[in-house]
């Protein structure tokens, strides 16, 4: 059993038939069957129930799909690693990013590109907890993510915490800053969704203030933005959210509160994870 064998099957059990699967390795469909077959008689074992055109795998089937995951994921792994030591940081780094990025992310890139600008970056934004996902199957090397999160299985690096504002449109009152009596006047909705960092953060405050139910919620920042200048809603955001969406029609009140409310920020990549190059000299960056 070699590389090049498990290979074709995780491609033949990821397009879930054999004729696909050769397709997307650019070969012809017979020597892929004869390579299954070799590789099943090597191991003494079917490792795909056939119905027609239809595979399923067998129990050794899926055992074998796990290992070849993980060996073809090393591979690629001790590939990057050598060609990084060889050429000197010519490669691929790949970030994840929260909804709400931060300043100092951006002028860690800056700094970073002006120093490795052969390094490849693919930058990806989504919610904290599906980062934390794509960290833990290594599609993602790093993320920027909001706390609070499970990370026990992750390295952190305290980036910052940002302070919470209220947000709303030119037309309010309110000043440059702002109590919870006042926000509960208002309508609101949450900038994220349940079980994400910034949402329980922000619904464990409200618990301890006493403020009612806010009206909804809304992950799509750029729709929440468009809400709160039109004056439909208002809503409680952190930082970033003010410093990204400039917006003559909206203004920001800071919230007064006894016990800081802030959002932490921090930098995460995958315990027992040996980092790429690019990626320690971007870690150190932002350290």
């Amino acid at each position: 059993m070699d590389l090049k064998q498990l290979r074709y099957f995780k491609e033949i059990v990821e397009q879930g038939n054999i004729s696909a699967a050769a397709e997307k390795l650019y070969m012809s469909q017979p020597p892929l069957s004869q390579q299954l077959r070799a590789l099943e008689q090597e191991l003494g074992t079917l490792l795909f129930d056939r119905n027609g055109r239809k595979l399923e795998l067998t129990e050794a089937g899926r055992s074998l799909y796990q290992y070849a995951e993980e060996i073809l994921q090393l591979t690629e792994e001790a590939k990057q690693h050598t060609r990084d030591v060889g050429t000197g940081l010519k490669g691929i780094l790949s970030v994840g990013v929260n909804t709400f990025s931060s300043s100092e992310l951006l002028e860690g890139l800056q700094h970073f590109h002006s120093l490795y600008p052969k390094v490849h970056l693919k930058i990806q934004q989504n919610e904290s907890g599906h980062l934390c996902q794509l960290v833990k199957e290594r599609k993602l090397e790093l993320a920027l993510i909001r706390l609070p999160l499970n990370l026990s299985e992750f390295e952190v690096l305290h980036i910052k915490d940002e302070p919470f504002y209220f947000v709303t449109s030119l037309d309010s009152p309110l000043g440059e800053t702002t109590t919870w009596d006042q926000i509960a006047e208002y309508p609101f909705m949450l900038p994220s969704t349940e079980g994400l960092g910034v949402y329980s953060l922000i619904r464990e405050r409200l618990a301890k203030r006493g403020v009612h139910q806010p009206i909804g919620e809304c992950s799509d920042i750029q729709l929440l933005s468009q809400m709160i200048a039109n004056n439909m809603t208002h809503a409680i955001v952190p930082e970033a959210f003010v410093i990204q969406t400039k917006d003559a029609r909206m203004k920001a009140a800071r919230i007064e509160d006894e016990e800081p409310f802030l959002s932490p920020i921090a930098l995460i990549w995958l315990k027992g994870h040996t980092l790429s190059k690019p990626a320690e000299r971007l870690v150190e960056g932002l350290k």
